[in-house]
């Protein structure tokens, strides 16, 4: 089977630019190559996955209808629980809807989110110096939240509104909110994933509108960024991963990739 996938993916490889070969099981239990529409040639996507920063500085310009469907259909291509689908997306262009957030944002910024970054010692991957900066750019997207030309608020909706909804629910919501962020990022917009306006989650979801049964879970400021997408800046492998278990060194991590 190891060798199958191994010339199926050389077998893609050779597929013409403008096409991408999938996969596909017949009902016989055969797989077969099968072709879409989809155009991946100027795709790469570890490029992608690690220069999809938090874009919080960004241009009020317009961004099209065509680019925001976009992004919401590669949301949609998530995994989520049971594919029963849940989610709502919410795209807010309203400025009134926006600013009414804003206010709580701000206010949340001001009691919890600004005391941490002072609080806070320097991450892994950064320095004092990022560190800084990006405290700087926080606060910039706090002032400027609501000039952000796009928003979209992924939700949940959860069959009974009286019981709040356990730990397992995000995983069929942040999967699709990282697939946006990364479509976003490969049309050359600047997004980032906020969740701040929880902090006070009573007002900001009555400023949102929201139905009886549905929680927001996320919300992303889209627009085209200030600056210029780079590398993501984080800590050593060996900071974060165990083999077998907590806290035992994996070897493999020694050698350089």
């Amino acid at each position: 089977m190891a060798a199958f996938f191994h010339k199926f993916v050389l077998k893609i490889a050779s597929v013409a630019s403008d096409r991408c070969a999938i996969l596909r099981q017949t009902n016989k239990g055969k797989f077969i190559m099968a072709e879409t529409s989809i155009d991946l040639s100027s795709l790469n996507l570890f490029d992608v996955l690690y220069t999809t920063r938090a874009m919080r500085r960004l241009k009020p310009d317009p961004v099209s209808d065509d680019l925001v469907i976009k992004i919401l259909k590669a949301g949609t291509r998530a995994a989520n629980g049971a594919n029963l689908q849940t989610w709502h997306f919410i795209v807010i262009k309203d400025p009134a809807i926006k600013k009414a957030v804003q206010v709580w944002y701000k206010k949340a910024f001001d009691e919890f989110v600004s005391p941490r970054y002072a609080d806070n010692p320097t991450p892994a991957g950064s320095s004092a110096e990022k560190y800084h900066r990006q405290h700087m750019a926080v606060e910039y997207l706090t002032d400027h939240f609501h000039e952000a030309p796009i928003w979209i608020v992924a939700c949940l909706k959860h069959d009974n509104p009286l019981i709040p909804p356990d730990r397992k629910a995000g995983a069929s919501i942040y999967p699709a909110v990282q697939n946006m962020l990364l479509a976003a990022r490969a049309l050359g917009l600047g997004a980032s994933l906020t969740t701040r306006h929880l902090f006070f989650e009573e007002e900001s979801e009555k400023a949102l509108e929201l139905p009886p049964g549905m929680r927001s879970y996320a919300i992303l400021p889209i627009g085209y960024p200030m600056g210029n997408f780079g590398s993501v800046g984080r800590g050593d492998l060996r900071e974060f991963v165990s083999l077998d278990r907590v806290g035992q060194s994996w070897d493999a991590l020694d050698t350089p990739h």
